[in-house]
């Protein structure tokens, strides 16, 4: 038996690669099929990723329709910042802390069945999180962090199954497609946020409307997505699985994926803290040059200054992962360490613009909206070129592991901690609870962004010292013989050398 006929599955009901051999309805249909390695027809495979990108845009729009309505929040449940900010830690701390459980089986399980039963979940839970009654503020805490569980599932899958579908330019091209339903997604969430609660003039109701199409996702999911099979399109057929240790013991030693994760982290720090305060921070703004009235009952407090942050989101988002990935796609042909130039230039631009947006909300509001754009634009041009750097510097059998570690670092590090502490250092530094200092503490708090984006690019620049390295190493990679690797055996994986394979 060769090492490409090993699968990693323990059931055959779970098999990674069942339906991608199972053979189609229709002989007219089989040679479009044998054609692909990855056992996917191109159009399915486009499909595929479109529905992906759905489901990506819904998992953002989630995620940020609480802060589209974060002044409502804090009227209704009379609290102050630290608590608002733990809104969206409790979501990033269980959805890191379960990234590595979907990692270790999207590695080795039907993916499809694991992203359909952890949308579900997500689904239900947030429709649940929209009944919390104004006494229970730890129960919309507690329903928050359960949504992370369900974009734990998706978030650290969805990204190898494109890689199984693609690769080299097209595998680029798809992701982009991809990572384009973040900015856009989130910037969905403040807009569907803020208007759904002003027209139900309920802000309950803004929780109400992702659910309803997460079903619909894993209805696609279930009679569209078809499973492919790991590596097969990059013609992998000696890789084989390894231990869970084993993975992280050779992720640890590969410079590029270290190095780029802690980058990452700080476009996730960034991202983060923006994402649930600066809305809040506009309307505060606002509210201190006299421009609008302040939030003193259940009325609807930010709708104007969410949505306008919203729109800018999509813009920026669209723009920034369209222009890093063409300035990449040009700048290889140059240049091999493209990829983590370009997302060290995006963050080192996005810092000073950012700090311009902060210093300038209090004199002038253009000049800040124009600054936010231009910050955020820079911003954006990291999402899909670190996914795509992620995927080639690491063979195709560890990269949910991947995706599920670089989750946990990033977010632990970033954005799990950051709505938090810019939450708790503006209660700091808040001398009284005029509008005056209600307005200057969240904004000498929010200037740790430009800090974190300096460093973030010095970390992606130290990762274009190993880049080359490290992608030739995972495209050359061959098992060594005393490397433990997973073999089902009715039901159950044993660990046996490479050696014993190949005999």
């Amino acid at each position: 038996m060769s090492l490409g006929e090993h699968g990693s599955d323990s059931a055959p009901f779970f098999s990674s690669d069942s339906e991608a051999e199972a053979p189609e309805e229709g002989a007219d249909r089989r040679p479009e099929e044998e054609e692909s390695p990855s056992g996917v027809s191109s159009s399915r495979a486009l499909l595929t990723v479109f529905i992906l990108c759905y489901i990506n845009l819904l998992n953002y729009m989630d995620r940020f329709t609480v802060a589209g309505v974060l002044p409502d929040i804090e009227q209704f449940f009379k609290i102050d910042d630290g608590k608002l900010g733990l809104l969206q830690t409790v979501f990033i701390c269980s959805y890191m802390i379960l990234a590595p459980v979907f990692g270790y089986l999207g590695d080795r399980y039907n993916r499809k069945l694991i992203m359909c039963c952890g949308i579900t979940f997500w689904s239900l839970v947030t429709l649940a999180s929209s009944y919390t009654p104004k006494q229970h503020f730890w129960a919309l805490l507690f329903t928050r962090g359960l949504v992370g569980v369900g974009e734990a599932s998706y978030s650290t899958i969805a990204p190898t199954i494109i890689a199984d579908l693609y690769v080299k330019e097209k595998r680029t091209r798809m992701l982009s497609i991809f990572y384009f339903a973040i900015p856009v997604g989130s910037g969905l969430g403040y807009i569907v946020g803020s208007q759904v609660g002003v027209v139900a003039k309920d802000w309950h109701w803004a929780l109400r409307v992702t659910p309803g199409l997460g079903l619909i996702a894993v209805v696609l999911l279930l009679f569209v997505v078809q499973e492919p099979k790991r590596g097969a399109v990059e013609a992998r057929a000696e890789l084989h699985q390894t231990s869970w240790l084993t993975d992280l013991q050779t992720l640890s030693r590969n410079r590029s994926f270290v190095l780029s994760t802690f980058g990452f982290t700080a476009v996730a720090f960034v991202t983060g803290s923006l994402a649930l305060w600066a809305p809040t921070f506009l309307f505060r703004a606002a509210v201190f040059t006299g421009k609008k009235a302040p939030c003193v009952d259940d009325a609807h407090c930010a709708s104007s200054e969410s949505l306008i942050f919203g729109i800018i989101t999509v813009i920026t988002g669209v723009l920034g992962v369209f222009s890093g990935v063409q300035a990449s796609q040009q700048l290889r042909k140059k240049n091999p360490r493209a990829d983590p130039l370009v997302c060290a230039a995006g963050l080192l631009l996005s810092a000073p613009f950012l700090y311009f947006a902060i210093v300038f909300a209090q004199g002038n509001t253009v000049a800040t909206y124009a600054f936010i754009f231009l910050g955020e634009t820079f911003l954006s041009m990291n999402w899909a070129i670190v996914a795509d750097m992620l995927l080639y510097v690491v063979v195709p059998t560890r990269r949910s592991t991947a995706e599920a570690l670089q989750i946990v670092i990033s977010h632990l590090l970033g954005d799990a901690g950051s709505p938090f502490l810019i939450g708790v250092l503006s209660d700091g530094l808040r001398r009284t609870d005029s509008f005056l200092w209600q307005f200057r503490s969240l904004q000498l708090s929010l200037m740790l962004c430009s800090f974190v984006s300096v460093v973030g690019g010095a970390f992606f620049l130290a990762t274009a010292l190993f880049i080359e390295g490290d992608r030739e190493r995972a495209e050359n990679y061959v098992p060594t013989a005393d490397e433990p690797i997973v073999v089902p055996r009715s039901g159950r994986s044993t660990r046996v050398p490479v050696s014993s394979v190949l005999i």
